[in-house]
């Protein structure tokens, strides 16, 4: 009799262990994500407004570096923008963006959400500068400017410079 009882209590447990454990994994998960990776996703089941034209005269630059400097890892990078407003990722806003960082990589095409990776660098808490560590050698750098769900401004809003890292 008292092995009847042990085996539907033990399963009950174990349902109830399972479930839980699921439950705390899934919102620990979405807790430990920086807010910079929240941002960077979207809610697909909302309609996306049309992406806008970047102001006319509107730019980006590099304020400390010029093409073709050499440089030695780790170098500071100043981004500059002007002729638009510079504000965090995660709402759409008109004639605002924020700054992502592409090395060794091309300016992303209008409309285009710029990736997310080791080569794509994202600023979306309005920051107008970083550190970079690279390899010796030369390096393509290339700012380009997106709106808050990280849709690219394309080559209007984009810089692209060359540095030479020195060991």
């Amino acid at each position: 009799m008292r092995t009847l009882l042990f085996v539907p209590a033990a399963l009950l447990m174990g349902l109830v262990a399972c479930n839980s454990g699921t439950q705390s994994s899934s919102t620990t998960d979405t807790t430990a994500q920086t807010a910079d990776t929240m941002q960077h996703m979207m809610d697909t089941t909302q309609p996306v407004a049309a992406m806008e034209m970047a102001p006319e005269g509107a730019k980006v630059f590099f304020k400390n570096l010029k093409d073709g400097q050499s440089v030695k890892s780790p170098f500071k990078v100043e981004m500059g923008v002007s002729g638009i407003a510079l504000d965090t990722a995660g709402a759409l806003k008109p004639a605002s963006g924020h700054h992502h960082l592409l090395v060794d990589a091309d300016s992303i095409p209008a409309g285009t959400v710029v990736p997310k990776d080791s080569t794509h660098l994202h600023f979306g808490k309005a920051q107008t500068e970083t550190t970079l560590t690279l390899t010796p050698g030369k390096h393509k750098l290339t700012l380009q400017y997106a709106d808050g769900i990280h849709r690219s401004y394309g080559a209007k809003l984009s810089a692209t410079i060359t540095v030479d890292v020195k060991k």
